[in-house]
């Protein structure tokens, strides 16, 4: 009896269930249809097709390797976020559909920023995949981004995922701790920082403990490490209409934009995932805080100005 894709299904998702995959079903149609190249609905429609020796093989073993709770798109090599799709490395987050929501909040931002000015200037703390940005500047194309990393595999892997989603004329890569080795201001900023508790990682699902980076999950004794170190150096770093814009843990809400506040930064918004949680934080400068760097400006302004008329004279 030949192997159909119906069966092939079929012993999959039993396998998978086997396993105490609790998604079983679901897993095993999207790892087919992904090594496949089909659609889900054309893995429906073609399920009675004859599938050949190589193929079933191929399956089998990326059934077995879930079976063993490496992830779905770990074996897929790529995922889909925000309409585009991302290679994922071994030092690279897998981009989850949650952070899509802090994309949503920062794209009218954005649009406000070039209505005004023309132009909009991105960076990604942490960029990963490049996942973040790279969908904040498909959305927005009067946008460039640059996207930092401890990572240079990251990196690479951001710089890949730039070039085939058509936008590696408008995003720049460097390698930096948080604000390390950035230069200049932007009007945007961007991170989905490692916020996890040192002592819950152990405590996570295999999929996340042994398959996500490390230095993309541990986020210190509180969670809070990442956020402390782009707070303090955050407002150098902002244009005065700028905005922040963070992912964060379901319970940090307060601790976050106490640390922000304490840095002459306001929550300026909020928003939930698509679980109901605390998700995504965006800040702004506080009024007096967005007077003051004004005033320096002008200062700045008028004292190059003073001496470009001395040297003319």
């Amino acid at each position: 009896m030949s192997e159909t894709l119906d069966r092939l299904l079929a012993e999959s998702r039993d396998r998978l269930k086997a396993a105490g995959i609790e998604t079983a079903a679901l897993d095993a149609r999207h790892l087919i249809s992904g090594l496949l190249g089909l659609s889900l609905a054309a893995l429906m429609a073609q399920g009675g097709e004859a599938v050949d020796d190589t193929v079933a093989a191929r399956v089998r073993a990326a059934i077995d390797r879930r079976a063993a709770r490496e992830p779905v798109y770990r074996i897929l090599g790529e995922r889909e976020f925000y309409g585009l799709t991302f290679k994922l490395s071994k030092d690279t987050l897998e981009p989850r559909p949650d952070t899509e929501t802090l994309v949503d909040c920062m794209v009218p931002h954005m649009r406000r920023i070039v209505a005004s000015k023309g132009a909009c200037r991105i960076v990604d703390l942490g960029t990963g995949t490049g996942a973040i940005c790279l969908a904040l500047l498909a959305q927005i194309l009067e946008a460039r981004g640059l996207g930092t990393d401890i990572s240079e595999d990251a990196l690479a892997t951001a710089r890949d995922n730039a070039e085939r989603n058509g936008l590696a004329g408008r995003f720049q890569t460097l390698r930096s701790n948080w604000f390390g080795k950035v230069e200049g201001r932007f009007d945007v900023i961007v991170s989905n920082p490692p916020y996890i508790r040192s002592r819950v990682v152990d405590e996570l699902e295999p999929e996340v403990k042994y398959h996500d980076p490390a230095a993309a999950l541990d986020g210190g004794d509180d969670g809070l490490n990442a956020y402390r170190a782009i707070a303090l150096h955050a407002d150098r770093h902002l244009e005065a209409d700028g905005v922040i814009g963070l992912e964060i843990g379901f319970d940090q809400k307060q601790a976050v934009t106490a640390l922000f506040a304490a840095q002459g930064l306001r929550l300026h918004d909020s928003a939930k995932d698509l679980g109901g949680n605390d998700r995504v934080l965006v800040f702004k400068r506080t009024e007096n805080a967005a007077v003051i760097v004004e005033k320096m400006l002008h200062r700045r302004i008028s004292f190059l100005e003073g001496q470009r008329k001395g040297l003319e004279s």
